[in-house]
């Protein structure tokens, strides 16, 4: 890991903020959608905290209150801001943020310069990767923040670029014959805790798709009262349905009988053969009853993703998200990264077209809660 990636990282985080407005940066639309200045603060912060607290003798931080506002959910660091209340922010000014990013910078690059080894490098790797994480996560957080405003704002003329991705595969069937296969990270390069522990798990023989669902698969869903048939919903899903009213994907609207959805780019007519998205775990899995099939097993799709294209749109399994064989949770703050999430999620493999580059490997495990929808996420079936 080297200083040049970590200051191309840098850039491209704050690349992506360059068309928007001082009032973008503050307001927070959602629970786990964060404001814009909070993650540029959040990001920067990890360094600070990380490496040049702890192993650059005689560090001044830039502001003490930082801490306090931009830790996440690390228990071992201190106190925090409640999840809630990181959109009240108007203080620390924007300008504030973006020069607390650049004295870390300097001071990062000071550090590594003079002295490092294997551990600070390994943190250094770390602190890219979690904020190659963010700037996935800025890019929906925005979308939900510009699609929540009245006028549904547009980031960038070109922004619907990252919506319009067409199926390039055939409609064909995947067969993978019954077996016993190696799961998990190995080699060089790399990988998160929760990826290790290389182990076999058994398959039965099983089919998956080549293609993602589209558009209009999914619009033929709706049209067959895929949304007002609560025997192809689990029960949860069905409560969610209903409680909210749900009758079509976010971002989705019905517009003189045309299927729009908005993007970066503003609200557009749907291509109904681009790959759908935006899609909760509910209803990928109401999807694939209503087709008559199922979701893949994170571990089949592990298995089978070497035989199919992946990385346009993160894709829902049927797999609780557990630990590994062998698992343990580390030592200290960074211990909090991955393991104690290990409850009422879902996994989610391959990554998406908001992914940062070179941020996506088959064993990758996302996660998120099952009503969760507002990432690039679609669907694969298997049957």
């Amino acid at each position: 890991m080297t200083l040049e990636h970590f200051f191309l990282t840098r850039k491209r985080t704050e690349d992506f903020c360059k068309p928007l407005s001082i009032e973008d940066y503050t307001p927070q639309v959602a629970l786990h959608a964060s404001p814009m200045k909070w993650q540029l603060g959040h990001t920067t912060w990890f360094f600070e905290t990380f490496i040049l607290k702890k192993y650059q003798s005689n560090y001044r931080v830039f502001n003490e209150n930082f801490s306090f506002l931009f830790n996440s959910y690390y228990n071992n660091i201190g106190d925090r801001l409640s999840r809630d209340n990181r959109g009240v922010l108007t203080r620390p000014y924007v300008e504030e943020v973006y020069a607390y990013r650049k004295y870390v910078d300097k001071e990062i690059e000071l550090f590594f310069n003079q002295h490092n080894n294997d551990e600070t490098n390994t943190l250094l790797e770390i602190g890219i990767n979690h904020e190659e994480q963010h700037q996935e996560l800025m890019i929906t957080d925005l979308k939900l923040l510009f699609f929540s405003h009245p006028f549904k704002t547009q980031y960038k003329p070109n922004g619907s670029l990252l919506e319009d991705i067409i199926n390039k595969e055939k409609d064909n069937w995947i067969n993978i014959n019954e077996g016993i296969y190696e799961v998990g990270f190995k080699g060089e390069g790399f990988s998160y805790d929760n990826e290790h522990g290389v182990h076999k798990v058994y398959l039965q023989q099983f089919q998956i798709s080549q293609n993602y669902v589209s558009n209009k698969e999914y619009i033929a869903f709706i049209k067959d009262g895929g949304y007002n048939r609560f025997e192809l919903w689990l029960d949860e899903g069905w409560t969610w349905v209903k409680e909210n009213n749900i009758t079509h994907p976010l971002y989705w609207e019905l517009i003189d009988n045309n299927w729009c959805q908005f993007t970066l780019g503003g609200v557009q007519i749907i291509n109904p053969n681009s790959i759908l998205g935006h899609i909760n775990f509910y209803e990928a899995e109401a999807f694939a009853r209503w087709k008559g099939m199922r979701l893949p097993t994170e571990f089949e799709w592990e298995v089978a993703s070497e035989y199919f294209n992946w990385g346009k749109r993160w894709e829902w399994t049927n797999s609780a998200y557990l630990p590994y064989p062998g698992f343990k949770t580390a030592e200290g703050a960074l211990g909090e990264y991955n393991g104690k999430f290990m409850i009422n999620t879902m996994v989610l493999r391959g990554g998406s077209v908001a992914t940062s580059p070179n941020h996506s490997r088959n064993t990758y495990r996302n996660f998120f809660h099952p009503n969760y929808r507002w990432q690039y996420s679609g669907i694969r079936l298997a049957k």
